[in-house]
């Protein structure tokens, strides 16, 4: 591929923020499936995370990738009982789907993300 790693600045990423205020437009309301990564400043494990999740959403566009600050944002955080930094939690059709917690390897995820997606009736 060349060029050396692709930068791991914030204003490079593909992954839109979300907040108490936007979760149900953006979240709840889309169209398609949106992981939601319940994430924290001071949360290292969080900051790992980071490329793995901007490639996933650099390399699909059936899914749609934002991060939610639990610190900024706690009523939603609350609402949907995140405890432990980060919580990945897949929305679909205004529910979630799925919760996974803690930081994984990239291929595990998207496997786990691939299970649920596909439990999804298809066309209903």
């Amino acid at each position: 591929m060349g060029g050396g790693p692709p930068p791991t600045t914030v204003n490079g990423m593909r992954i839109d923020a979300v907040t108490d205020a936007t979760f149900t437009a953006e979240v709840l309301e889309s169209e398609k499936p949106v992981l939601v990564d319940f994430t924290a400043a001071w949360c290292p494990p969080c900051r790992a995370m980071n490329p793995i999740l901007d490639e996933i959403a650099g390399s699909r566009d059936d899914l749609r990738i934002v991060k939610l600050d639990v610190d900024d944002n706690q009523s939603v955080a609350a609402q949907y009982g995140v405890m432990s930094m980060p919580t990945f939690m897949l929305f679909n059709n205004g529910a979630p789907v799925q919760t996974l917690v803690g930081s994984r390897p990239r291929k595990r995820l998207e496997l786990e993300l691939e299970k649920a997606l596909v439990q999804e009736p298809a066309g209903r």
